[in-house]
């Protein structure tokens, strides 16, 4: 940062050293010099005349001679001599500001000041942030403090390229950060220092089957594959391969793994519902889903005595945590009791399918003009929440008034 200055005020010493000389300089007499022309053209033409005479061929000699001179006098000027000069020294003031103002100006567009500044912030803060980020009772880094951490953790592996660790680390930030590029490089970097750290490899895998390449894909089966050989059990493993073949959209393989893991996972454990959901799903891309719900609905007396002409049945279907429907059917106003079947077809979106679900609570609602919301005084039924079990029948009163 210091040399960057020194150039950029010896350059500017440079040129205002220039400016000044040029300014300086005593500026040529033209209106001499123009005389000095004249005369030397009249000594010239004088000694031609002379040399004619000699020869004979002129024979008004004194008249080419006083008409010469008339000529010389008509090219003087007035003044015996006229200077023109470029300015005074005033002038330099406002020339070499605008020189430096420039160059100023040039600098902090190119040069880079202001990303100097920057980097100089980091390295300052790094420290702090790094003790935060390894104090568990510290508090928590938030997404920017962790960006920043990251700028100061690769200044400093610049001056300690062999720190395993720290490039380890760094690829875990590109992780959580969501940058691929910066994770893959930083765990491809650590791994050529320890290539045969399986902890490394594994995060590497993780990094190449959340990549959105293909090819990135298959890089990470075959790295999965090779160290499932030596640690068959190994549930992380397992996890990553099921969830790359399922990526790559190779069902069959994925609820293999899927399958394989199951033992290793205490029931009722998070994990083991996420991968119970994840079998479900490979099933349902794969066309080997068969999930079905049969829904009954049936009006209270007080609902039947109320039903609009023109009305429309909503029937709508959520897990029993969330209120957003994984399922969604709307049918005309008919005769009750009625009986219908909801599948996967009925989708609201494709990542949250019916056949996915291990709970369901079923709403069914008469919309007096056919809105997708609820309005004042629609009838609703609503059934408690009841686990499903992929072919199954609930019932469902509409008996209660909306608010």
């Amino acid at each position: 940062m210091g040399n960057l200055w020194l150039v950029l005020l010896g350059l500017l010493g440079v040129a205002c050293v220039w400016i000044a000389l040029a300014l300086g300089h005593k500026p040529r007499d033209y209106a001499q010099l123009r005389d000095e022309l004249n005369t030397l053209f009249y000594q010239q033409r004088l000694q031609e005349i002379e040399e004619d005479d000699a020869q004979g061929i002129v024979t008004e000699k004194a008249e080419l001679v006083t008409e010469l001179q008339h000529s010389l006098l008509a090219d003087l000027p007035e003044q015996a001599s006229r200077t023109v000069t470029l300015g005074k020294s005033w002038v330099m003031v406002p020339i070499i500001v605008v020189v430096i103002g420039v160059s100023l100006a040039m600098y902090l567009k190119t040069g880079g000041i202001m990303q100097q500044m920057e980097l100089s912030q980091v390295e300052q803060d790094y420290p702090q942030l790094r003790e935060r980020l390894m104090n568990s009772q510290a508090e928590h880094l938030t997404m920017g403090e962790l960006q920043q951490f990251s700028l100061g953790l690769r200044a400093s592996l610049q001056n300690d390229p062999d720190n395993v660790q720290d490039w380890a680390m760094l690829g875990r930030l590109g992780m959580v950060l969501n940058n691929s590029q910066l994770a893959s490089q930083a765990f491809e970097r650590a791994l050529r220092l320890a290539p045969n750290d399986a902890g490394l490899k594994s995060d590497y895998a993780e990094v190449l089957v959340r990549s959105p390449d293909p090819q990135d894909n298959r890089q990470a089966q075959l790295l999965l594959q090779d160290m499932l050989v030596h640690q068959p059990q190994d549930t992380r493993l397992l996890t990553l391969l099921a969830a790359d073949f399922f990526a790559q959209q190779k069902y069959s393989e994925a609820i293999r793994y899927w399958q394989q893991l199951l033992p290793n996972l205490a029931p009722g454990s998070a994990q083991r519902e996420a991968v119970e959901k994840g079998i479900e799903q490979a099933k349902t891309n794969a066309g080997l889903q068969t999930s079905q719900l049969t829904v009954n609905i049936d009006l209270s007396s007080s609902a039947k005595r109320m039903l609009p002409q023109n009305g429309v049945l909503y029937i709508s279907v959520t897990d029993g945590v969330s209120p957003v429907p994984v399922a969604v059917k709307r049918i005309p106003l008919s005769h009750f009791p009625l009986s219908l079947v909801l599948d996967d077809s009925n989708a609201m979106v494709p990542e949250r399918l019916l056949s996915a679900q291990h709970q369901l609570q079923v709403r069914a609602r008469i919309s007096r003009d056919g809105s997708a919301k609820p309005q004042k005084d629609d009838w609703f039924g609503l059934n408690s929440v009841a686990r499903f079990t992929g072919k199954q029948s609930l019932s469902v009163i509409i008996d209660q008034q909306q608010p």
